[in-house]
């Protein structure tokens, strides 16, 4: 019996730190593939399956690179609703690093919210940014994590 290996992919610009430091530990412990995808050099330790993909700037490119290159079932921790859509679409999983597991149940509706805020804040509404990430969000999505590495990660 052979399995596929999934690998986790970052969309690493707007990753927090701290959420990074996470996936770090993770990979480390479980062996599985971590790539971190940014249009600008980020430090990644220096670890077999922790690779860092500097891609050009411009709008979507990193997004764009993680759909082209994941495949069914990987993992791809994003903020970015529409980035999550299409790796759903595509199969993959979605995990914000605030740790909601993003579901093909609830995608509409995120996008929907995300594009009433925008046309709110694109006709001068003030609409604030996200809240800071608090304790609770990285236990959130440290046990989301754990519990989709168990279930999806190498057996080992």
């Amino acid at each position: 019996m052979t399995s596929v290996a999934v690998k986790i992919w970052v969309d690493a610009d707007a990753c927090p730190v701290v959420i990074r430091e996470i996936l770090f530990r993770a990979a480390t412990r479980t062996g599985v593939a971590l790539t971190l995808v940014a249009n600008q050099a980020i430090r990644v330790p220096r670890a077999q399956h922790i690779t860092m993909l500097q891609v050009p700037s411009g709008f979507d490119v990193a997004d764009d690179t993680i759909v082209e290159r994941m495949e069914s079932g990987d993992l791809v921790i994003t903020a970015d609703i529409p980035l999550a859509a299409a790796v759903l679409e595509k199969g993959g999983h979605a995990l914000s690093p605030r740790g909601e597991l993003y579901s093909t149940e609830t995608i509409r509706s995120r996008l929907s919210m995300r594009d009433f805020m925008e046309t709110l804040r694109a006709s001068g509404v003030e609409t604030g940014g996200p809240a800071s990430l608090s304790q609770a969000d990285r236990q959130s999505f440290a046990n989301q994590l754990d519990s989709w590495l168990t279930r999806n990660g190498p057996r080992g």
